[in-house]
């Protein structure tokens, strides 16, 4: 019998090529719709409101599902998980193309983000496995340099298949990656041998889950369409969402056989890690999410070069990934995530000084600076949330960790749109009280402009508005600035050693 903690596949890397496509493939699916949104709910006759629905029904199920990984892992084993995950992501990614009406895409989008669930965490286990212990931290730093490059690839591949095929196409390329992965990781790593477990299914844990994370996530997609609690919706899901969350938490921690092992928390090093993974990816996230936006609507790029102005920010991360993942283990990993949320917060700092005339070139080198950030970024955090589980617990923390790290960019987005736009109708509301007939500044300048014509005045509130928002853009980057510093005294709460012989186990289906 082949030991479990030492699995070698008959090709090592064709079977890494396999699981970072599928998971690639993942990342990406998550992101490559969104461009195509406009062109999907035209070509579908719907409002563009009923076409952000393809986006939350993937949302909502994907983060149903990451919870539930290691209750999934315990009862099929990680293998066939895997399997059966990517074989159905590719069916479903089949169908939303094949969908003749909103209602078939929303319905295969949601199935699509639930079988989506379990395919990075068990990616992460899977890595994990085949790499023996001291060459851990490279799978954990490949793994990452999937994440970051997934997210930023994708809306420009969106955008581009959109503009020069059509939308259906940004589902079929899944196909053929998600066949060869299936079978490369299927030949490679069937015999490896698996222990699983039937324990009685927590009925009340899954009814408690689904119903608290599924209306949380439902509340944070359509929160700023809905003015929040203004809406006597958001108002009752948010009730229902906060009570079932606290009822599955208490459930848990009293169930004999949880569906989601919540006793994990106890553990230091996943607690900090888990904690840093969630606040460090939604400022990651919102920076991405604000900076293509303000680029988009406020500085008049394109959707293409938007995304290439943000692209740089992936150079560096795939140069230096293998460096980091060979000699990683040789520092205190909290002296390199410190790096990561100083370099981070500082490109941030260095943002909220640009102003309305700064230039490509100038967003796109702040974006390659930050490049050093993101790379030390995913690597340390995860091997410290890992460093003290063993067995089931791997994948379990993983499934944990990953739905924490995708719940934190769901608030960031949700979040960011919100202050963005807040804090622009309060600078528009104070820029505009300068602008009256007692302002001699101000009447000096229409006066120049021909007169307060209808034409000036609305030029003028036009280029209020630019400020405004410049100004509110300024403000969101010192508070992501800030926030990255501050995480840095939380990364210092773990405890080392970080990786040990055997760390963070090879992982095994079984208890």
């Amino acid at each position: 019998m082949q030991d479990k903690a030492s699995f070698t596949p008959p090709n090592m890397w064709l079977a890494v090529l396999a699981l970072s496509l599928a998971t690639f493939m993942q990342v990406l699916d998550s992101t490559i719709a969104n461009v195509a949104l406009p062109t999907i709910a035209g070509n579908l006759g719907v409002s563009a409101d009923q076409g952000t629905w393809v986006i939350t029904s993937f949302a909502v199920c994907n983060a149903i599902a990451l919870p539930l990984t290691g209750w999934f892992t315990r009862r099929f084993g990680q293998l066939k998980l895997f399997i059966g995950s990517v074989v159905m992501f590719t069916l479903t990614s089949f169908l939303c193309g094949f969908a003749h009406s909103m209602t078939e895409l929303i319905i295969f989008r949601a199935l699509q983000g639930f079988f989506a669930g379990p395919m990075f965490p068990m990616c992460q286990t899977l890595l994990l496995v085949i790499f023996p212990s001291s060459r851990r931290s490279m799978a954990l730093a490949l793994l990452s340099m999937v994440t970051v490059v997934a997210p930023i690839v994708g809306p420009i591949t969106g955008g581009w298949i959109t503009d020069n095929y059509s939308w259906p196409w940004i589902f079929y390329i899944n196909v053929p990656i998600g066949i060869f992965a299936s079978i490369v990781v299927w030949t490679q790593l069937r015999a490896r041998e698996e222990t699983t477990t039937h324990s009685p299914i927590d009925y009340i844990g899954i009814a408690l889950l689904v119903l608290g994370v599924g209306l949380l996530q439902i509340v944070l997609d359509k929160g700023n369409d809905l003015d929040w609690f203004a809406s006597t919706h958001i108002i009752i899901m948010t009730v229902i969402s906060a009570i079932s969350l606290v009822s599955f938490v208490i459930w848990e921690l009293g169930e004999r056989h949880p569906i989601v092992n919540l006793r994990l928390f106890k553990d230091r090093n996943f607690a900090i890690g888990t904690l840093s993974l969630t606040l460090g990816y939604a400022a990651f996230f919102a920076i991405n999410i604000i900076l293509p936006q303000w680029l988009q609507t406020q500085m008049g790029y394109t959707a293409i070069w938007a995304g290439l102005a943000a692209a740089p920010m992936g150079v560096l991360p795939l140069i230096m990934t293998p460096i980091i993942g060979r000699y990683a283990t040789k520092f205190d990993l909290r002296i390199l995530a410190s790096l990561s949320f100083l370099t981070m917060g500082a490109s941030c700092l260095i943002r909220a000084q640009f102003n309305t005339d700064v230039d490509f070139r100038t967003i796109a080198e702040v974006q390659l600076f930050m490049g050093i950030g993101v790379a030390f970024f995913f690597m340390p955090i995860t091997t410290i949330v890992l460093s003290n589980l063993n067995g089931a617990e791997v994948a379990e923390g993983s499934g944990l960790a990953t739905f924490f790290r995708v719940l934190g960019g769901s608030f960031a987005s949700s979040l960011t749109t919100w202050i963005w736009s807040r804090r622009e109708i309060f600078h528009h509301a104070n820029l505009t009280e300068s602008v009256s007939q007692y302002n001699p500044a101000a009447v000096d300048y229409v006066e120049k402009m021909g007169g307060a014509t209808q034409q000036h005045m609305a030029f003028i509130d036009k280029t209020i508005e630019q400020q405004a928002y410049m100004m509110s853009t300024i403000d969101y980057f010192w508070i992501l600035g800030w926030g990255f510093m501050a995480l840095i005294l939380v990364i210092w709460f773990a405890r080392p050693p970080f990786v040990r012989s055997g760390a963070p186990g090879a992982p095994s289906a079984g208890h």
